[in-house]
């Protein structure tokens, strides 16, 4: 049997400098490999993350826009863009509830402090407004004197089939529905495309500012809520916002048009809402 002594072992158990070069070498080219390709796939992680991040809030914003646009109040919308192109907003009056009337004060009738409607499932509060026959964004906006096409609820009673709305002074509207269509509704509501300081844009959203006889800036109003952030339109070139006007036989359609820009590339949404023209 042969006996190897500890000498031998130490002997050879050694390396030479060469070798130690060599796996220097090559443990240097695997770091150097493992580390470019965990670099890369954690850029390619945050780019993808950002992407996602524009990409919902765009959709969010666009779709809760388009949602509210498309129970405005027929012949509510409209568009203010600023003269220098900082801003542009959309605003329109939302529809809670609607319903036909059973008895109202129109004119030529005397005035009256109630009105009768058929119940409906959609709730019906004080603090709402009656709206009957708006054909324009003046008689929505810019009611004058107890003859007027909006007013304000101060009671609602139900009995039966029918609610009774009662208002805080004799009133009468100017015109009746031709299909006794009354609409019930809220503050306006406005969207608005601002520019920001750092070159992009912001789609927000403001409620809650009562109504005005112009269409205030977004200096104006109240509540802002940003609903979406990247928007790179240049409003006086490319407008983020177009309102086509009803008429007598068509509707309302408001195009939305925002360009978003995320990580060197953009993207642009081209949705049309129709507001049904039925007074």
């Amino acid at each position: 049997m042969r006996v190897i002594t500890q000498s031998k072992w130490a002997k050879q158990a050694a390396f030479t400098l060469v070798e130690m070069v060599m796996v220097i070498l090559i443990l240097g080219i695997i770091v150097v490999g493992v580390s470019s390709f965990v670099i890369f796939g954690t850029r390619i992680f945050v780019e993808s993350s950002a992407v996602d991040q524009v990409l919902s809030q765009s959709r969010f914003g666009v779709e809760r826009m388009t949602r509210e646009i498309r129970s405005a109040l027929p012949n509510s919308t409209r568009l203010l863009t600023a003269a220098d192109g900082s801003y542009q907003c959309i605003e329109f009056v939302p529809v809670t509830a609607s319903t036909s009337y059973v008895n109202a004060p129109i004119a030529p009738a005397a005035t009256s402090n109630i009105l009768s409607a058929i119940v409906i499932n959609q709730t019906i509060l004080a603090g709402q407004w009656a709206t009957i026959y708006p054909l324009t964004a003046s008689e929505i906006y810019n009611p004058t004197g107890s003859t007027a096409k909006r007013f304000l609820i101060s009671n609602v009673s139900t009995s039966g089939d029918q609610v009774d709305l009662t208002f805080g002074a004799s009133i009468r509207f100017t015109e009746a529905s031709p299909l006794k269509r009354l609409y019930l509704t809220a503050q306006p509501v406005s969207y608005c495309v601002e520019n920001q300081p750092n070159g992009t844009s912001d789609l927000t959203r403001y409620a809650n500012y009562g109504y005005q006889n112009s269409q205030p800036a977004p200096t104006a109003m109240a509540n802002r809520v940003i609903m979406a952030q990247n928007i790179i339109n240049s409003l006086l070139i490319e407008p983020a916002i177009i309102l086509t006007p009803s008429s007598l036989v068509t509707n309302a359609i408001v195009h939305i048009e925002p360009r978003f820009s995320v990580n060197g590339e953009s993207f642009k949404y081209q949705h049309q809402v129709q507001v049904i023209n039925v007074p």
